[in-house]
């Protein structure tokens, strides 16, 4: 106890049940932060589901910013949704949010493999990706 003081540190028994039992002069309040950060390195990441909306008419800037946006997302191990949203009389041009779709999935297709493909549900079509 005396050698563990004069070193500021503490003693520590490491076997009890041993004969003599094992003590070690440590510091105890960092041996402790140690060994939880050790249990906390197994913590696996729980994906969340990321929305990214475009429309139709789109600019091919904004849409390369969304593609960067959701490449952070499927790099992080999120999955993310795609949905093209057609406003008013843009449902008569429905191939036009499918080319859009195309273009996305494209762009995606080395970092992310499509777990539902592009489907229409009323007034967006829908495409869900998970991380490869």
């Amino acid at each position: 106890m005396a050698a563990a003081k004069a070193v500021g540190q503490d003693l520590v028994e490491v076997a009890p049940n041993e004969t003599p039992p094992v003590c070690r002069i440590m510091d105890f309040g960092k041996y402790k932060y140690q060994q939880k950060k050790r249990q906390n390195k197994g913590h696996s990441h729980h994906f969340k589901v990321k929305e990214i909306r475009v429309r139709p008419k789109t600019g091919e800037h904004d849409i390369n910013v969304k593609v960067k946006r959701a490449r952070d997302f499927l790099e992080h191990r999120d999955k993310v949704v795609i949905s093209v949203i057609f406003r008013g009389r843009e449902m008569a041009h429905i191939e036009e949010g499918q080319r859009v779709i195309r273009g996305v999935l494209e762009q995606l297709e080395d970092i992310a493999k499509i777990e539902s493909g592009p489907n229409q549900q009323g007034r967006r079509i829908v495409c869900m990706l998970a991380p490869k």
